[in-house]
C-alpha cells in the first residue's frame, strides 16, 4: 500500500493515466480504486482535481477510440471476441446491442457503470456507424461522469480512506495478501457463474449442414431468430421469424407435436438461442435446437440469407 501511495504521489496524473488507459483497453485491472485514493490525497491538497479528472477523461478517449475504430474496421467480429474473453454471460451481445439499439450513443454516459458494457458500447458505435463527433461527445461526457464519481468519493471519504490505507500499510506484505486475496476471489466468482451459466445452456445443438438439409429434403422446421435489431439489418435465414426481447409472435406455433424449432443468435456459443430455447420448451415445444454457430456459420458455409 505504501507503494501505491508513493507512485501516485510521486507519478501523479501520469500514472492515474496509465491505470484509466490499462482498465479501460480491456485488461481487467480495476481503475477505480487509484480514483478513489487519488481523490483522497487531492482532498488533502496533494494532487489536483481538475488535472485528475482532465487525465482520466483523455485516457478514456485514447482506448475507447481505439475500441471505436476497431468495431468501425471488423464490425461484429470485435464484439463477439470481446465477449468471449469476458467473464461476464455471453449474452452481453445480444445485451448490448437491445441497449444501444434502443438508446444509440447517448448510452455512452451510463456506458462505464455497467459491467460489461463500455468496452462493446464503444466497439458498437464503430460497427454501427456512428460518427465521430457524436461519439466523442458522448464518451467525453461519459468518461467525466464516470471518473467524476470516482474521484468525488475520494474526495468526500477521504478520512476513512487514509484509515484503511494506514491499516494495509501497516500490515505490509499481508495487507497485500489481502488484497490479492479479495481480488481473486472476484475473479473466481465471475468464473464460477460463467460455469453455471454454460452448465445450464447445455443441450444438444444441430448443425448448419443439417438444417440445409432440412429445407433440402421439403421439411419446414420452425426457424426463430433471436437477434437484435441492429444484427438483422444484413439479413436473416430463410423463412426465419423474429422473436424480439420480450415479444412472442402470434405466429410462433410449431407445425406439429414433433417438428422441429431452430433458434439462432449472434452470440458466442450461442448462449441467446439456448436460453430462448429453454424457454420454448418450457412453453410446450418439444423439440427445440439452437443453431451450432449461429447466423455466421450459415454465412460460412454460403448459404442464402433473406433480405432485411
Amino acid at each position: 500500500m505504501s507503494l501505491l501511495l508513493e507512485l501516485i504521489t510521486q507519478y501523479g496524473v501520469l500514472f492515474i493515466f496509465a491505470c484509466v488507459l490499462v482498465e479501460q483497453a480491456g485488461v481487467p485491472l480495476p481503475a477505480y480504486p487509484v480514483l478513489l485514493v487519488a481523490g483522497s490525497l487531492a482532498a488533502r491538497g496533494e494532487l489536483p482535481i481538475a488535472g485528475l479528472l482532465a487525465t482520466a477523461v483523455v485516457a478514456c478517449l485514447l482506448a475507447d477510440s481505439l475500441w471505436y475504430a476497431a468495431g468501425q474496421r471488423y464490425g461484429t467480429r470485435v464484439l463477439r471476441t470481446l465477449c468471449r474473453l469476458s467473464l461476464s454471460q455471453d449474452g452481453c451481445v445480444r445485451q448490448t446491442e437491445s441497449i444501444f439499439a434502443r438508446f444509440g450513443a447517448p448510452s455512452l454516459v451510463v456506458a462505464k457503470f455497467v459491467p460489461g458494457f463500455a468496452s462493446v458500447a464503444t466497439a458498437m458505435a464503430g460497427s454501427t456507424g456512428v460518427r465521430r463527433a457524436p461519439f466523442v461527445f458522448y464518451d467525453a461526457l461519459g468518461a467525466a461522469l464516470w471518473a467524476g464519481v470516482g474521484l468525488a468519493l475520494g474526495w468526500l471519504f477521504s478520512t476513512a480512506i487514509e484509515d484503511v490505507m494506514q491499516v494495509l500499510t501497516e500490515m505490509g506484505r499481508w495487507g497485500l495478501v489481502l488484497l490479492a486475496c479479495f481480488a481473486a476471489v472476484f475473479v473466481a466468482s465471475k468464473a464460477w457463474r460463467r460455469h453455471q451459466f454454460h452448465a445450464q445452456l447445455r443441450m444438444d445443438r444441430i448443425s448448419v449442414a443439417m438444417l440445409a438439409s432440412m429445407f433440402a429434403n421439403g421439411e419446414t422446421p420452425l426457424v426463430v431468430d433471436v437477434r437484435s435489431a441492429l444484427a438483422r439489418d444484413d439479413g436473416r435465414i430463410p423463412g426465419a421469424i423474429v422473436l424480439t426481447h420480450g415479444e412472442w409472435p402470434d405466429n410462433l406455433r410449431a407445425p406439429g407435436d414433433d417438428a422441429m424449432v431452430v433458434v439462432y443468435c449472434a452470440c458466442p456459443n450461442e448462449a441467446s438461442a439456448a436460453l430462448v430455447a429453454r424457454q420454448l420448451m418450457a412453453r410446450g415445444f418439444k423439440r427445440v435446437r439452437p443453431l451450432q454457430g449461429g447466423i455466421d456459420a450459415w454465412r460460412a458455409a454460403g448459404l442464402s440469407v433473406d433480405a432485411a
